[in-house]
């Protein structure tokens, strides 16, 4: 299949994209306001920003404990990698795997040059040589979507309000005529993150299909990813829920997400399964047909 640029992420991610910074204008105007400094507020953004941009890939992969592997470590991984990578016109990320139980794998970095794909040690017992490869092509995908790199900018105002609701009452200090400032400050600051909220997982729902289609055009193959993804879909039941709790804060970055606990529960960053494979399947007749 031809890789062709998807107009419909383009147009979703340029809608999103311009509703949250509109969102975050007023977020910053009103913390600017209320705290009597812009330039505290521009002090605060651009440190919190500074380190999620450098640094996530490095702080997602500590947060998994995974770590960064060499191709006499795991050859056949990256030999499938390096093939993926070429295919898809695409600089050869880092690879990386974490010992979890939990199949799974994803992709982090803030642009080509610096992307990590990671899997974890269950997703590679769990899924024969076509169906990892239909993964990591979806991983691949993401990475040439630049799709990391978009919802870290897109959910940073959003982690920052939420920060702002959490831990507000210490802008304050003893003085009680910052009391009604900081108030308002905070529940303004959660408006802020419940609208980011739901408009970035709408956000990535969509890119999810996207990156499903571009597996499917780097690999020819979108049945292995539909393969793949039934039988991860299948294997999250048998994983301990100990296990499954330990990552669920992890959801936006896998490829399957999660869907135990309180994360699970309250939004998904996923579309169901059931939608992706039909949609596979459909890229699959459109080749047969071709």
């Amino acid at each position: 299949m031809e890789w062709k640029t998807d107009w419909g992420l383009r147009g979703r991610m340029a809608l999103t994209m311009f509703l949250l910074f509109a969102l975050y204008l007023v977020f910053i105007g009103v913390i600017a306001a209320y705290f009597g400094s812009m330039l505290f507020a521009l002090i605060m953004l651009g440190g919190f920003s500074l380190v999620q941009y450098f640094f996530s890939d490095r702080l997602t992969l500590w947060s998994m404990g995974a770590k960064e592997v060499n191709e006499e470590e795991y050859p056949e991984l990256h030999d499938a990698v390096t093939r993926l990578s070429r295919q898809a016109d695409l600089p050869k990320p880092t690879v990386a795997v974490t010992d979890s139980r939990v199949p799974n794998a994803f992709a982090t970095g803030r642009n080509q040059s610096n992307a990590v794909v990671c899997v974890t040690t269950g997703i590679m017992r769990t899924l024969d040589r076509e169906e990892l490869e239909g993964v990591l092509a979806h991983e691949l995908a993401h990475v040439k979507n630049r799709d990391v790199m978009v919802m870290t900018i897109a959910s940073f105002l959003s982690t920052l309000a939420f920060i702002v609701v959490r831990w507000g009452w210490m802008f304050g200090g003893g003085d009680s005529r910052n009391q009604a400032p900081v108030w308002v400050a905070i529940l303004v600051s959660l408006l802020v993150w419940i609208i980011s909220f739901l408009l970035i997982r709408a956000l990535s729902r969509y890119r999810e299909y996207t990156a499903d289609r571009g597996a499917a055009m780097i690999t020819g193959k979108p049945s292995a990813l539909a393969s793949a993804l039934m039988k991860i879909s299948g294997q999250m039941d048998k994983v301990p829920k100990e296990d499954l709790r330990e990552q669920a804060e992890m959801n936006a970055f896998f490829i399957i997400p999660i869907n135990r606990g309180f994360i699970g529960r309250i939004a998904s960053t996923h579309p169901p399964t059931e939608k992706r494979i039909e949609r596979l399947r459909d890229l699959e007749r459109e080749l047969e047909t071709a």
